[in-house]
């Protein structure tokens, strides 16, 4: 895949960091031993990553007398990254912190490229994705298919929760239409409002009890505001949307991991370019849409690109009902996107 070209000026700058870091962690890492040595560190035992801030992780004892509490740790060099969701072992130092020395096996992530093209788990061990969208910003098919594809992509089940929903009755039909369009793929779809808490507790509490999830979506949706009722107490910022375009503005700055008072967990992460799909091949944009997957392979040539060849399976589908010419369009769309952006080594719009 084409990647992001860095100027000479760009290489010199992240070789210096990289040195700075390494020269932070060598020193860090000596002091860790020192610990160990002097045996002022206590007993390995697990615990959860919460938050990521710099040099620093915030941990949740999950055993022990400090079962249950915030401890700011750092990692042992040799470890891989760590992020939110992330179950680790860590042993306890002096004053409330403590130290990080091994990371266990994760179940799923969730990825997404750095300002230099480079992919980077942003969260771990999540069960479900939950799409939020809103009758404002006003949501289109294409986004939902992309979100849906990085989704599917990951391996993590998601979930079409419609917020405000109060409002996408009286505002616009079409909004209806379009998630009747997912029900019939099979997408499991949520409607609730963040204005009737006690209703979106109910409503959500039975999909989030036992799970650890993520909010995923265009910013202006309410990802924060739902996690307030949610979460009462919680300091979450809210971003609201601008008078002029009617768009949200972000508002979180790093994945943090809540506990819900009704059971289950959830991550609050940045907005809509956390999923980025130039960073994809071919085949897994196929794999994305679920409806057009099955169909591939039947196409009178083998090497179809799916792009208005005779014989092509997918125009087969549209035109017995199979396959509707939006999810074909959309597809369409696209794949196009990727190629014209990963030509140029740059990540496709995704707003």
């Amino acid at each position: 895949m084409a990647k992001r070209r860095l100027n000479k000026q760009q290489h010199w700058r992240i070789q210096k960091v990289q040195e700075e870091r390494a020269k932070r962690a060598d020193r860090k890492e000596r002091q860790i031993d020192q610990e160990l040595s002097a045996g002022t560190l206590g007993d390995e035992q697990q615990g959860l990553v919460i938050a990521h801030y710099g040099q620093q992780l915030e941990v949740e004892a999950l055993e022990g007398e400090q079962r249950g509490q915030l401890i700011r740790c750092h990692a042992r060099a040799n470890l891989a990254s760590l992020v939110t969701g992330d179950t680790v072992v860590w042993r306890p130092g002096a004053e409330g912190t403590g130290v990080i020395v091994a990371r266990h096996d994760r179940r799923t992530e969730l990825l997404r490229p750095d300002n230099y093209g480079q992919l980077k788990p942003v969260a771990a061990n999540i069960d479900q994705i939950l799409l939020v969208i809103a009758p404002e910003p006003e949501p289109h098919a294409n986004l939902i298919d992309r979100y849906l594809v990085a989704a599917e992509v990951t391996g993590i089940p998601p979930v079409l929760l419609l917020n405000k929903a109060d409002l996408a009755e009286a505002k616009s039909a079409s909004i209806v239409g379009l998630l009747q369009g997912y029900e019939q793929l099979g997408y499991q779809v949520l409607r609730t409002s963040a204005r009737q808490p006690e209703e979106l507790v109910a409503q959500l509490g039975p999909w989030l009890k036992d799970r650890t999830s993520v909010f995923v979506g265009q910013s202006g949706v309410g990802k924060s505001s739902l996690i307030q009722q949610l979460m009462p107490g919680e300091d979450i910022r809210v971003g609201a949307l601008s008078e002029g375009q009617r768009k949200g503005t972000h508002t979180t700055t790093t994945a943090r991991l809540f506990h819900l008072p009704a059971g289950g967990r959830l991550v609050d992460s940045p907005g809509i370019r956390e999923f980025g799909l130039w960073h994809i091949t071919e085949d897994q944009l196929i794999d994305g849409f679920i409806d057009i997957s099955p169909l591939v392979g039947h196409c009178r040539f083998r090497n179809c690109r799916h792009q208005g060849e005779p014989g092509c399976a997918l125009d087969a589908a549209v035109k017995a009902g199979k396959l509707t010419s939006k999810r074909r369009a959309s597809f369409e769309r696209i794949l196009s996107d990727m190629e014209s952006q990963q030509s140029r080594g740059l990540s496709p719009r995704t707003d």
